[in-house]
């Protein structure tokens, strides 16, 4: 009994640390939804110069980058990265978790488009039949 106690607390715990790493949810601050459907979440992301957010997850984006942007982005494992960014720019950035950063001394704010993925359904392939003629 012990154990099953044991193993749905884990189970728990693990759900709710997969939860608390979406931007929304962990940082309403920075990060509001916009529009959402079963395709894409777009988000607007505003910080506030040198605001930091805390480590959360996006799945493969797009960013539209509203104003210029200096970020650094700090990583679980690995170096952090400094982003500089144009208004009017956009870029795919590949899904992860991050810990962004504004390093900058002006506010700045993003669009951000997360595309949702769905489970790629395998065809069977029909077999090939090759077309005979009864000889006569």
């Amino acid at each position: 009994m012990p154990r099953i106690f044991v193993a749905v607390l884990f189970t728990i715990s693990l759900a709710s640390v997969a939860m608390a790493q979406d931007p929304v949810k962990v940082d309403a601050k920075h990060y509001t939804v916009e529009f959402q459907n079963s395709q894409v979440r777009v988000l607007r992301i505003k910080y506030g110069a040198h605001e930091k957010s805390v480590m959360h997850r996006h799945p493969n984006s797009v960013a539209i980058f509203l104003t210029d942007s200096n970020a650094t982005f700090t990583f679980p494992k690995g170096d952090p990265q400094n982003i500089v960014s144009k208004a009017g720019e956009t870029r795919f950035t590949p899904g992860g978790l991050h810990l962004p950063e504004n390093t900058g001394d002006q506010p700045f704010e993003v669009i951000l488009v997360e595309l949702k993925s769905k489970a790629v359904k395998k065809v069977a392939k029909k077999p090939t039949t090759t077309a005979t003629t009864p000889k006569q």
